[in-house]
């Protein structure tokens, strides 16, 4: 009781964290921990839904009375994933130096200017490609929040749990995408929300848009959440540290392996995420993108958890490994059913490949994030072998340290993916007229990914099989 007690009595800081502890976790950690869980998820989640708005924004601009070219949608589609992948790399770090709860509670609030004006400038017909830009440069602020958010849980939870808590955490935070390409849809086409934000866009065909809406939806949700996590969350004493302490992560050669890897995974996920509705729009253009393009993010953040689950049971580099082999025979099942050389292609076919590739990447998601803790752990114990308690405890504290940095490090490098692969999709269909070329590099990608996993983590005495 007199742990439990010690921990309530510090307020919003835990001064004393032990979840490695049995005894500790079960009276008192769990339930802490569960709390902060809780109160991340939702955070994240309307973190991705204004991060990858865009995706469903953009293909509605034109019917508005906009004038933007294709490759100017694109350009929308792709520049939160720039931006939200940069200030990844800064909120990588940000949990150990400011806390947990605080830079939450941050980080969520900051999610209201470009919902805001995301709505305000879809209504002024005189708003030019550059603004959109801007706006769709500040809604990175949602991909930003994620490296800080997996880094914080990370901290709460024992090494034999976060394969299951990071991955709730992100599959159930990166659901958000699929929200909101379900939402947005919806809140569009009606004017309930007109009394207070403006009149409807008028179509072509006579009908009506309330696109602002989009912005607009996200904002009490984010002023009630940031409430949640300024009041509800906690800081670790422990976690503490100067970005100093975990820039030895830049010296560790297994967090650019790691890091190699969750781009594949996050950032085929997100990259797919974000350009899945002009994908569709250019290839089908008889298909709606907006009633299936939620589908693909959905699979993909529901089945995240269960990648983390089974590489708990299983080991993540089997999961992982399997799993690139997998995405590759996907890739080739979508270039199978795409329009090429005048056919019509096979949208049912192209769209029940792409959702077995989604659910690779959410899989490998939670594989590759299960394998990032047990790999700084175990080089810590080896590098600690035969020395004091003092020494192994500062060891394990060391690697949760490191293992937290690479884990935002790496969903810093992966966020990248939603702007290359919209990018690479927009080029590709500009000099070759389909994105076929740009498919096949991933494929080429993902073999590499095949090989590194392999040998340094699967294969028989591999450096540091997990």
């Amino acid at each position: 009781m007199a742990t439990q007690q010690g921990t309530e009595n510090t307020g919003k800081v835990l001064t004393d964290w032990r979840p490695e502890e049995p005894e500790f976790w079960e009276s008192t950690g769990k339930r802490i921990a569960t709390r902060n869980l809780w109160i991340s998820i939702p955070c994240l989640l309307l973190a991705f839904c204004v991060w990858l708005v865009w995706s469903a924004v953009a293909v509605r601009l034109n019917n508005i009375g906009f004038t933007l070219t294709t490759n100017e949608l694109f350009w929308l589609t792709a520049l939160p994933g720039l931006s939200g992948a940069t200030l990844r790399i800064f909120y990588s770090f940000m949990v150990p130096i400011f806390g947990g709860r605080r830079w939450t509670a941050i980080s969520t609030a900051s999610l209201v200017l470009p919902a805001l004006w995301m709505g305000f400038a879809v209504q002024d017909p005189s708003t030019t490609f550059w603004e959109f830009a801007l706006i769709a440069l500040l809604c990175g602020f949602g991909g930003g929040n994620f490296a800080s958010s997996m880094a914080n849980i990370s901290f709460f939870y024992p090494k034999s749990q976060q394969g299951t808590a990071l991955g709730l955490n992100a599959g159930l935070g990166n659901l958000g995408v699929s929200v909101m390409q379900f939402v947005v849809p919806m809140v569009i086409t009606t004017g309930a929300l007109s009394f207070m934000f403006g009149s409807a866009q008028s179509l072509e065909d006579g009908g009506q848009l309330w696109l602002q809406n989009a912005g607009f939806v996200w904002v009490p949700f984010i002023a009630l959440f940031t409430i949640l996590a300024w009041f509800g969350m906690n800081d670790i004493a422990s976690a503490k540290a100067s970005f100093a302490d975990q820039a030895i992560i830049f010296r560790r050669k297994h967090q650019w392996l790691m890091s190699w890897l969750y781009i594949a995974t996050f950032g085929s996920f997100i990259g797919y995420s974000a350009g899945f509705p002009m994908l569709i729009k250019t290839q089908f253009p008889t298909v709606d993108p907006l009633q299936f393009a939620f589908l693909g993010p959905m699979v993909g953040a529901l089945i995240r958890p269960i990648g983390g689950w089974l590489s708990d049971k299983l080991g993540g580099a089997r999961v992982t490994f399997w799993n690139f082999i997998v995405m590759i025979a996907a890739v080739f099942g979508v270039v199978y059913f795409l329009p090429v050389l005048g056919t019509e292609g096979n949208f049912w076919g192209f769209f029940l490949m792409f959702m077995v590739l989604f659910i690779t990447t959410g899989v490998g998601n939670g594989s590759t994030f299960r394998m990032i803790p047990i790999i700084f752990r175990t080089q810590h114990e080896r590098w600690t072998e035969g020395g004091s308690e003092q020494q192994k405890a500062e060891a394990i504290r060391n690697a949760n340290k490191e293992s937290a940095a690479t884990l935002g490090f790496s969903s810093a490098l992966a966020a990248y993916g939603a702007f290359f692969i919209p990018k690479a999709y927009g080029t590709s269909i500009a000099l070759t007229g389909g994105p076929t070329a740009a498919l096949y590099a991933f494929a080429a990608y993902y073999l590499t990914c095949i090989a590194v996993t392999w040998w340094f983590y699967h294969r028989k005495n591999a450096e540091i099989p997990c």
